[in-house]
């Protein structure tokens, strides 16, 4: 985790249930959009990655209609096995993006439980956000899980994706110009 303004670097990670169909999409628009991992990255993006709170579908590939769309939105270069979220992850990453509120309520009780049973300090563990309270048409806009659904909706999803990404790198930009 970063530690403070100026010429800090955060880390994000993006979080859903089963880690195929939506935190990799954001994970990857995400990645496209700082041009991460390239020459011409986003200088204040350090690590992105993305997890789930179930550990279902954990070592598979995203879900083709994930890669589909992507693709069809030309992100063509992206790579991913699925992981469950660690109890680490919160010293980890300084962002930690939830993609609606029944994942965003496991992770917050698993990260009181941390600073209760650990003793951590706040500012020690990431921050648990909605990813729609970034660019979200409300603060409690919610990624809908499209797994059982058609290809529309990861259109859907994708559209949130790149409005939240853009959120939250505005946010990312804005804190790192206040004061200390």
């Amino acid at each position: 985790m970063s530690s403070s303004s100026g010429d800090r670097r955060v880390s994000v990670l993006f979080v859903c249930l089963g880690n195929i169909c939506r935190s990799p999409m954001a994970e990857a628009v995400f990645r496209h959009l700082t041009n991460h991992g390239k020459e011409t990255s986003h200088p204040q993006i350090d690590q992105i990655d993305s997890a789930g709170t179930g550990a279902y579908h954990e070592g598979d590939g995203p879900d083709p209609r994930t890669m589909s769309t992507l693709e069809a939105n030309g992100i063509t270069d992206y790579n991913h096995a699925a992981r469950k979220f660690v109890p680490d992850d919160f010293r980890t990453f300084d962002y930690i993006l939830a993609m609606d509120s029944d994942n965003k309520a496991y992770l917050d009780r698993l990260r009181a439980r941390i600073l209760k049973q650990k003793g951590a300090e706040e500012s020690q563990l990431g921050r648990v956000s909605l990813f729609g309270s970034f660019g979200g048409k409300s603060k409690r806009e919610e990624v809908i899980d499209p797994y059982y659904g058609a290809r529309d909706g990861f259109e859907v999803a994708y559209e949130q994706m790149v409005r939240f990404s853009k959120g939250l790198l505005k946010d990312i930009e804005e804190e790192d110009q206040k004061p200390n």
